[in-house]
């Protein structure tokens, strides 16, 4: 069996350099970073272009922002193993948030931040930084601890299907390991 979730971060590693792309998503802070600054300019554009006019269309605005979210955090968890999901979620959540705010002083300061449909002023940023690191670190850490699930669900049903268990697959990985 190929293996799709190692225990082992070391068994990702390839021979060749990786590309560009994998070398960014490796990095908990260029992920992260990104991630605050898309959201923050589409919040900007969202809400600067009038309220959505209809119920529907703010849900879906906002969907789109959690799908962001949780799609950047997942390219950037799944090149670790399950067990350095603890810290790496809540650091890229902290990373985010700091980027974001830092984009939300750069509009505050062009006068294109909004809070709801009025525009915001400097006395409301402590309180859009608390609300953001507030509802990020729910949306994340809800999604992580789901996706970790699945992944153990995935992995247990895959070693079930080679009538493996999960102990002797790593036993015989840490062996494998130590040969090399």
């Amino acid at each position: 069996m190929a293996h799709f979730f190692p225990r082992h971060t070391v068994a990702w590693k390839a021979v060749q350099e990786p590309s560009a792309w994998r070398r960014l998503s490796l990095s908990v802070v260029a992920m992260a970073g990104i991630t605050g600054v898309v959201l923050r300019l589409y919040r900007a554009f969202v809400l600067g272009s009038g309220a959505p006019e209809s119920f529907g269309l703010a849900i879906a605005s906002f969907s789109l922002g959690v799908v962001v979210l949780c799609g950047m955090a997942t390219l950037h968890l799944g090149n670790y193993t399950v067990r350095h999901w603890w810290w790496r979620a809540p650091l890229f959540v902290l990373v985010e948030v700091a980027a974001e705010m830092l984009t939300s002083a750069a509009l505050l300061a062009l006068g294109a931040e909004y809070r709801g449909s009025a525009p915001a002023t400097m006395r409301d940023w402590p309180g859009m930084a608390l609300t953001a690191l507030r509802w990020r670190f729910v949306v994340v850490g809800s999604f992580v601890l789901v996706l970790a699930g699945v992944v153990q669900l995935v992995r247990y049903l895959l070693l079930k299907r080679e009538h493996r268990d999960s102990t002797a697959a790593a036993v015989r990985h840490s062996a494998e390991h130590d040969a090399i």
